[in-house]
């Protein structure tokens, strides 16, 4: 078997070619200009040329990197506009099936190319109907692309181009016996691309069975993700996710800010959280009606919203200027929708924040995403030591600034008058109510503390030490006033 090996680090060498050189036909070429990309990554530089000669490929990358636009570029251009699926994509995940199916539907819309996504939990029916219907490409998981060959449900199902997509990714899920068995249905004929962000042996062998002759492309990089974006991490427990995002948000007073939750009714609820408490947040999500989301974005790229509180699907696509940090409420469910969310800021030269709140049942999966996307995650920990008396005196002036004056008030007042003087009952009233613990710091601080994570991480055998963010809350004309607008 002819092997050819073309590796790079990315940080040596730089792209000297540009996308108007790859002699791409001319649908394809309008879509490129129109998404605005004029020179290729390093993995799109290698491989582009090498698919559209028709070899197969594997290629070795992380997340982010823009694999997807290295395969779907050439993939769509060398396709034979039939009536019929000509391009299969697999992907490990129903999210990112989706969003890989959203952005080739961008390269190829010019072309008139459609395309179907089929992952579980949808209607096989309508599934099936779209497909019949004449779609060019269908993006799908393991399971029910299996499920649907097995059954014979797709009949002249013989697609010449076929990519898997984060392989070691279905090889951690246990898709990787699926794999096989659905390649048992595909033409022998046909072009195979093999993407992967780390090569195991179990990929290796998969490789050598299911491509023929491949060339394989590895692009090194130290850090994927850009280097404007400061990425830190913040390790909570689940009863205190609401108060992190909130203490995050006044510690941090963001210019713009996207929150992404992974649920529509949990934008809701944390849109809601944020505006109880002053801050000048709105929801977006995909059950929202045009009308209403539209004026959401007008709102959040003008100065009318603040925090855009969001899902992945409903944030997809939105260029919004000046995002100086973003949030993961939860964390995202593969490392392409990290990769997604984070590049929501640091953009056009200008300095970003990533934090992502996870619990320590969740830190593995951080782990896998750090590991996948090759890029430097900073533990946060925000120490409130020292300033507790600050913030009780200040949130207790505004409480009794805010407060009526009770009849039972007057006459306790005026009882003790006969004895004191009334700056001393006012001394001994207000110590009283310190002394009783209804008002106490806001908290001893967001996340566990350093030493427990060290104590977590090497109890769970992954990752390195925690480099501890500086981080103390900072305070300025005696902080935010929660009853107004945060601008």
């Amino acid at each position: 078997m002819e092997q050819e090996t073309i590796q790079q680090n990315e940080q040596e060498q730089e792209p000297t070619v540009r996308f108007s050189d790859f002699g791409f036909k001319q649908p394809i070429m309008r879509a490129i200009q129109r998404m605005g990309f004029q020179v290729p990554s390093p993995i799109q530089q290698k491989v582009i040329p090498l698919i559209l000669e028709g070899h197969d490929v594997v290629g070795q990358a992380h997340t982010g990197t823009g694999k997807t636009a290295a395969f779907g570029l050439p993939a769509l251009n060398n396709i034979e506009w039939r009536n019929g699926v000509d391009l299969l994509v697999i992907t490990p995940t129903r999210e990112l099936a989706t969003q890989v199916s959203d952005e080739l539907f961008s390269l190829g819309r010019f072309a008139g190319i459609r395309t179907v996504s089929v992952y579980g939990g949808q209607s096989y029916r309508r599934q099936l109907d779209l497909i019949s219907r004449g779609a060019q490409v269908v993006v799908a998981t393991p399971g029910r692309l299996l499920d649907m060959l097995s059954s014979g449900k797709l009949e002249d199902f013989n697609p010449s181009i076929v990519v898997l997509d984060e392989a070691d990714e279905m090889l951690d899920m246990g898709f990787l016996d699926d794999i096989k068995e659905i390649f048992s249905y595909l033409p022998q004929q046909r072009q195979t691309l093999l993407f992967s962000a780390t090569m195991p042996e179990p990929i290796k062998d998969l490789a050598r069975h299911i491509l023929h002759e491949p060339k394989f492309v590895s692009v090194t990089k130290k850090e994927t993700t850009n280097k404007d974006i400061r990425q830190l991490y913040y390790v909570i427990e689940e009863k205190d996710r609401d108060d992190a995002i909130v203490r995050l948000l006044d510690k941090e007073e963001p210019e713009k800010a996207i929150v992404f939750c992974r649920m529509k009714r949990e934008v809701d609820r944390v849109a809601e959280l944020l505006q109880a408490q002053g801050i000048n947040a709105r929801g977006l999500h995909g059950d929202m009606e045009m009308r209403e989301r539209m004026e959401v974005i007008k709102g959040f790229r003008g100065r009318g919203i603040d925090i855009l509180v969001a899902t992945d699907v409903a944030a997809r696509g939105l260029n919004i200027e000046n995002v100086s940090h973003v949030f993961n409420y939860h964390i995202p469910f593969d490392p392409e929708s990290y990769v997604h969310r984070i590049g929501r800021t640091g953009r056009a030269g200008k300095k970003g924040t990533a934090i992502t709140l996870v619990t320590p049942l969740e830190f593995k999966e951080l782990e896998r995403i750090r590991q996948k996307v090759g890029t430097k995650m900073e533990y946060g920990f925000v120490d409130e030591a020292g300033e507790g008396n600050e913030d009780i005196a200040e949130r207790f002036s505004e409480l009794v600034r805010a407060s009526g004056i009770d009849d039972t008030a007057v006459k306790i007042y005026e009882s003790l008058t006969d004895e004191m003087a009334p700056q001393k009952i006012a001394y001994k009233l207000i110590s009283i109510i310190l002394e009783s613990g209804l008002l106490k710091p806001s908290g001893t601080g967001i996340g566990l503390s350093e030493e427990e994570v060290k104590r977590m991480m090497a109890a769970s055998g992954v990752g390195e030490k925690p480099k501890k963010s500086g981080s103390k809350r900072r305070r300025s004309g005696g902080g935010r006033n929660r009853n107004s607008s945060r601008r």
